[in-house]
């Protein structure tokens, strides 16, 4: 009996011996510093990665010693199936368990993608699609599948879309960002139309934002916005064509070949507001929220031409006899230059 006692001491002490080795090991492990083979260190994990995966692809590219201690840790703390995926990265003063904390904890890097002002729904198409963080649903989707999809409600994705610099995780779906871009451009427009001056000629907000789009396309300075909208604006009340060559350009597509001459401004489209009067159906680019402003809330001007310096400043006139004078004075080339025409 006494022998069975003895035994029983003995198998207790050292499992207690053990159990404090082990828990001794795990605390020294867990908060050894790891010598990174260079910083910043960039890891990704996939969706669906296994802990194992990890440890080994960590041992692989030289974050961890071997796999298994790593492993071991993460099952004694239940954080084995807790890794996120994403795109990660890794400085100095990083230990098994800070390392094990980032992952569990999802604490990615986030990417970017830049939607600029100006560009049209082509060009930001392929930055998603040229973007290797984004997941390309809609890669076979034409305009009205994604205007669906995102629950929009207009019938062109043209100028929806609000010019500016989204973050995001890796993976993540184009859909989101575009939908995330709409609602942006949505609230915005909202809170500028609600604060529009008065007597404008727009019957609803999409009108402002085709506006925008053009002013976007035709200012060259943002001090000048205003008085861009002002000259349009002018015409639209007395019924005079917009006559703006960016809308001519937008409606000649590919064929346009970087010079505007007279014959593509009598060439009729439903974009050239040369032959056309009022607006043109869509927006014609990405305006931003200063074009969009601008247009609703004007310069107080009696302009109703403008053209180009050629200097990145503009010349505004309020008489066909003054832009002609202006024309003459500041058009050097033999083809059209941006600006208001008759």
């Amino acid at each position: 009996m006494i022998r069975r006692v003895i035994i029983i001491k003995v198998l207790l002490f050292l499992t207690t011996a053990v159990f404090a080795t082990a828990v001794g090991w795990l605390i020294y492990y867990a908060n050894t510093p790891l010598q990174l083979p260079h910083t910043p260190l960039e890891f990704s994990v996939k969706q669906g990665t296994s802990l194992r995966s990890v440890a080994k692809q960590l041992t692989n590219i030289g974050v961890l010693d071997h796999p298994w201690s790593f492993i071991v840790m993460a099952r004694v703390l239940g954080k084995a199936g807790e890794i996120k995926a994403g795109n990660y990265e890794f400085t100095n003063n990083l230990s098994p368990y800070r390392l094990l904390t980032k992952l569990t904890r999802g604490d990615v890097t986030l990417r970017e993608i830049s939607f600029i002002e100006g560009w049209t729904f082509s060009q930001l198409r392929k930055a998603l699609n040229d973007n290797p963080g984004i997941r390309h649903d809609s890669a076979e989707f034409n305009e009205k599948d994604i205007l669906e999809h995102i629950g929009a409600t207009e019938n062109s994705a043209e100028g929806l879309f609000f010019p500016d610099t989204y973050f995001f995780t890796d993976g993540i779906s184009d859909l989101t960002i575009l939908k995330r871009a709409y609602n942006t451009m949505e609230s915005n427009l909202a809170i500028a139309w609600e604060s529009r001056a008065k007597d404008l000629p727009f019957s609803d907000s999409y009108q402002a934002l085709i506006m925008a789009s053009i002013v976007e396309k035709e200012s060259g300075r943002s001090t000048e916005r205003r008085m861009v909208a002002g000259v349009f604006i002018n015409r639209m009340k007395l019924g005079i064509k917009l006559q703006a060559d960016p809308t001519v350009i937008y409606g000649m597509g590919e064929k346009f070949d970087g010079n505007l001459r007279k014959r593509d401004l009598t060439k009729d489209t439903i974009y050239n507001t040369y032959t056309r009067e009022g607006l043109p159906p869509t927006p014609i680019a990405l305006p931003g929220l200063a074009s969009i402003q601008a247009v609703l809330n004007p310069a107080e001007t009696k302009a109703l031409y403008f053209v180009s310096r050629g200097d990145g400043t503009t010349y505004f006139s309020d008489s066909l006899e003054e832009h002609n004078r202006a024309v003459t004075k500041y058009q050097k080339s033999g083809h059209h230059n941006q600006g208001n025409g008759d």
